[in-house]
């Protein structure tokens, strides 16, 4: 869509239809109309990421892309993080419509922002629409987003799992033959020849599904293990949020220094302990201590984020730009979605071997 309407367009759309979708999700008097709204924002949402990190690609040169990519990660750092205090925040002294009407000064100042800044750019040759291609992805991923969805809930396995599993499965593969054999693809997979582009795609789908759980469980943790209320429960998780922004100045020079190939490896074992380090934590643990795991949770996270995301970029030619940027969106969504699956499936087993051992 960005290809033939132009990024600045685009953008714009989707800030407007995740700002207008937060008005009518405050507004929203009973669940199924919340539900429509919150359907709506996520559009938006799904809109606005991918086209951001698109215009800033392609405007940005080979040697600057380290930079650009090290502030582009800060949001979807950040944002998991500071939503759990702000929210128990805003719901504590305000209530819960405030978590979506403050998103309205902040939409129209984005909106503004990107008229004024974003380029409109957009491909000269003009492709038709791949409508084979988009209805096979579509299905396939909200099939399978509910099979996960599924899967974390605390009825057993059942037909209903299983037919979403079989059916998005069959529509992905579909689609990839689909994408493989015909002339204008919806996504071209020419991006997976670049070795680079493509363990870093692989690799770092499998983090993101390791650590996306963390403000999932964490806040669960402290809350329901320790007996926090919610809004001491997310000062706590800041932490993770210090150890983010206090390392992002030393992330470029630390790439530069050990290397993408070090760095990563390193990184992540020390990623690897920081999370193993979670499972020990008792109400008995002293806050400091807490405080300071999440705190090296955060800065491991932080650098192994901006590694995979600008190894990602590095060698892939502006002509596959695009198409590389959706994939790599894409794997991430499902990425996420995964892990916090899994970690909701790793509460219930924790609940059913808990049961099984009281008896």
């Amino acid at each position: 869509i960005a290809d033939r309407f132009g990024a600045r367009k685009i953008f714009t759309l989707a800030l407007a239809i995740f700002t207008l979708a937060s008005v009518f999700c405050g507004l929203s008097t009973n669940v199924d109309v919340f539900i429509a709204m919150r359907i709506l924002q996520g559009i938006g949402g799904a809109l606005m990421v991918p086209v951001g990190r698109l215009a800033v690609l392609r405007t940005t040169p080979k040697h600057q892309l380290i930079k650009a990519i090290a502030t582009l990660t800060w949001p979807a750092l950040v944002a998991p993080i500071i939503g759990p205090p702000l929210g128990g925040f805003i719901t504590r002294y305000a209530s819960w419509h405030w978590i979506f009407f403050i998103n309205v000064p902040l939409g129209l100042i984005a909106i503004a922002l990107s008229l004024r800044i974003i380029p409109n750019i957009r491909e000269d040759e003009q492709r038709p629409f791949d409508l084979s291609g988009f209805v096979a992805t579509s299905v396939a991923m909200v099939s399978l987003v509910a099979a996960m969805e599924l899967l974390g809930d605390r009825q057993p396995l059942g037909w209903q799992t299983l037919a979403l599993l079989a059916l998005g499965l069959g529509c992905m593969l579909f689609a990839l033959r689909h994408f493989r054999r015909t002339r204008w693809p919806m996504v071209r997979l020419d991006a997976l020849k670049i070795p680079t582009f493509r363990v870093t795609m692989y690799g770092g789908s499998l983090f993101r599904a390791s650590i996306s759980a963390v403000p999932f469980l964490l806040p669960l943790l402290f809350q329901v293990g320790f007996g926090m209320d919610p809004f001491h429960s997310g000062l706590l998780v800041l932490a993770v949020f210090v150890g983010n922004l206090t390392i992002k100045p030393l992330t470029t020079p630390l790439i530069r220094w050990l290397g993408f190939r070090r760095l990563l490896l390193i990184n992540g074992a020390l990623n690897v302990l920081s999370l193993l380090a979670c499972a020990f934590l008792t109400p008995q643990t002293p806050v400091w201590l807490i405080f300071v795991i999440l705190y090296l949770g955060g800065v491991f996270r932080s650098i192994q984020f901006t590694g995979i995301s600008t190894l990602a970029f590095a060698d892939v030619p502006s002509a596959q730009m695009s198409y590389a940027n959706t994939l790599f969106s894409t794997a991430s969504q499902l990425a996420v979605g995964l892990g916090i699956t899994l970690g909701a499936i790793g509460i219930r087993l924790g609940e059913t071997f808990s049961e099984w051992f009281t008896l």
